[in-house]
């Protein structure tokens, strides 16, 4: 595990523990955004430090100089004096409850020093008994969100959001692939079909002496218990959290291996029935008619033998994919090379931690040809949301930068906050300046059905997308009450976009309301919702999401060209009835 995401997650538990003791605000503020950079930072902190020393830690955008004192210490000592006082002032395991929904820091004091709560299995004994209900402020509506939110996070505990498991299976491949005597290795189960969440994670490999590949295994830097030690499957916890099994598979049968474990269960059911109806069976072993092996060496020698072309993991959700096979009809899927730009990105101008400068140099480095920067809205003051003059400034510095800029450009953008009306955070006036308008959904009462406000937002002519339709987070809360069969229709009807986006505890719309979506002819954008540059990596989620969706090339905007995005933007304001410079 590298050293940021230690710090990072000992930054959070100091904020954790913090707020449970009611201290300041910003304070708690400063170390949750510490947390979230270094989560995300593309580089290690530790040899950061070793190469650049004080300097370079301080370089690192978002990070002040307390935090850096704090990092320096545990880098050199191994301990981190803060952290030690705060987790001694606090009950560590009440404080996951703040994870919850509807569970705050006031609620969480409130039992540990009125009712004795000291555990997690204390606050729902305190929760069902009805102790908590008699508290100050416990209403019958606040006990029904606190216990659907306990619903949701143990629902939620036994699953691994995709983007916390993507670098930990992407780092034990390299290293697995230093080992010669590895051959072929992938990922497998629902991690490979991009799910949103995934439970314990699977890889499969080929490759010569199992038990000296299981022990390399076994040794992996991360590891905190063997579960599992044998000549073809070893079974570890990485990170004390994620379960990580590997299996080492003949040769022969990878193919078939690999498509068994891969999934889903549903199907493998359906291929499985195809197969009984040519009298052969599939196996993870292979496909075989009688005694005769007839597949299994590759997938694509799998399907082939049940009549079928290869199908993609995102596919494999028995959503229509085996008919779409059969006729040969299966969509030409979007590709993470495909993209072209990140349509919703935050600057320090709002509430991210990078400059733009910074943010076109990413960009490039990344081969993008263009950058959406889409800061907050004025209404957003928890943000640090931009008023007028400082969007007029900003969209100015854009202008500029690009005159200069070589080989990227900066769409001059917003994240403009839909008011509880449907109007926009800023005037038409406003709005006409700006290259992207991306119109979003942050604050709503829970009794509100927000569909109105979405559609009154889509039909402004200079509202080019919505962003996160949904408003769900996935560890966190179902979303707002809305009508998403409608927001399409009126997205299709308008030529409005529909944002998938990449962050990981959104990946909003998600797959199944993208196919409605993509069949009502609605085009999509893709953002990761970036808050630091570290996070643009998340794009192939956002990918991943449109791959399960079955959109192809041409329903994502982000694979247009820069000028050809600038005229499709145009022209949905034309359609629409706005005026275009």
């Amino acid at each position: 595990m590298s050293k940021n995401k230690i710090i990072a997650g000992m930054f959070d538990r100091i904020a954790d523990g913090l707020e449970f003791l009611g201290e300041n605000p910003f304070r708690v503020g400063a170390y949750r955004k510490a947390a979230r950079v270094l989560e995300d930072y593309p580089e290690d902190v530790e040899e950061i430090y070793r190469e650049k020393g004080v300097r370079g830690l301080e370089a690192i955008p978002g990070i002040g100089k307390g935090m850096v004192e704090k990092i320096v210490e545990f880098l050199e000592t191994g301990r981190m004096t803060r952290y030690d006082e705060v987790m001694a002032k606090v009950p560590q395991d009440l404080l996951k409850l703040m994870a919850v929904q509807g569970i705050g820091p006031k609620t969480l004091k409130l039992a540990y020093d009125r009712l004795g709560v000291r555990t997690i299995e204390d606050f729902k004994k305190v929760l069902e008994d009805g102790s908590l209900a008699r508290l100050p402020g416990m209403g019958p509506k606040k006990i029904e969100n606190i216990k659907k939110g306990l619903e949701l996070y143990s629902k939620m505990s036994e699953r691994i959001p995709l983007g916390l498991a993507i670098p930990l299976v992407e780092e034990i491949i390299d290293r697995m692939k230093d080992l010669k005597e590895v051959r072929n290795i992938s990922p497998a189960g629902s991690f490979r079909r991009m799910k949103e969440t995934v439970g314990d994670l699977d890889i499969l490999t080929t490759g010569e002496n199992g038990r000296k590949i299981i022990d390399y295994f076994t040794k992996l830097p991360g590891v905190t218990r063997v579960l599992a030690h044998g000549d073809t499957k070893g079974s570890c916890i990485f990170n004390d959290r994620y379960q990580v099994d590997l299996r080492v598979v003949p040769e022969e049968s990878y193919g078939a291996a690999l498509q068994y474990f891969t999934g889903s269960k549903e199907h493998n059911i359906h291929l499985r029935s195809i197969a009984k109806s040519l009298n052969m069976k599939i196996s993870e072993y292979g496909v075989f008619r009688g005694n005769k092996k007839i597949a299994g060496e590759t997938e694509e020698d799998v399907y082939r033998s049940l009549g079928l072309i290869w199908i993609p993991p995102e596919l494999r959700e028995d959503r229509g994919e085996i008919e779409a096979a059969q006729k040969g009809k299966l969509p030409d899927l979007v590709e993470l090379s495909d993209i072209r730009g990140d349509l919703h990105v935050h600057s320090k101008y709002s509430d991210g931690t990078a400059t733009l400068e910074e943010i076109a140099e990413k960009a490039r480095e990344m081969g993008y040809e263009y950058i959406a920067v889409c800061d907050h809205s004025r209404s957003a003051k928890y943000a640090r949301g931009l008023d007028i003059e400082r969007l007029m400034e900003k969209t100015e510095r854009i202008r500029k930068l690009n005159e200069r800029l070589n080989g990227i450009r900066l769409i001059a953008g917003a994240e403009v906050d839909i008011l509880q009306d449907g109007s926009l955070d800023y005037p038409d006036d406003v709005l006409r300046e700006l290259d992207f308008v991306i119109a979003a959904i942050h604050i709503w009462s829970k009794t509100e059905d927000v569909t109105r406000r979405i559609i009154r937002a889509m039909e402004n002519p200079y509202v080019h997308a919505i962003a996160h339709p949904t408003g769900r987070l996935i560890s966190q809360r179902e979303g707002y009450t809305v009508d998403v069969d409608e927001v399409i229709r009126v997205a299709a009807e308008t030529g409005t976009l529909l944002e998938i986006n990449a962050y990981y505890d959104r990946l909003d719309l998600n797959d199944v309301n993208v196919m409605k979506a993509r069949e009502k002819g609605v085009k999509f954008t893709i953002g990761t919702d970036t808050h630091n540059i570290g996070q643009l990596w998340s794009m192939k989620l956002g990918v991943g999401v449109a791959r399960r969706g079955w959109l192809e090339k041409k329903d994502v905007v982000n694979t247009l060209s820069y000028d050809e995005l600038m005229r499709l933007l145009k022209e949905i304001t034309r359609r629409k009835g706005g005026s275009v410079s």
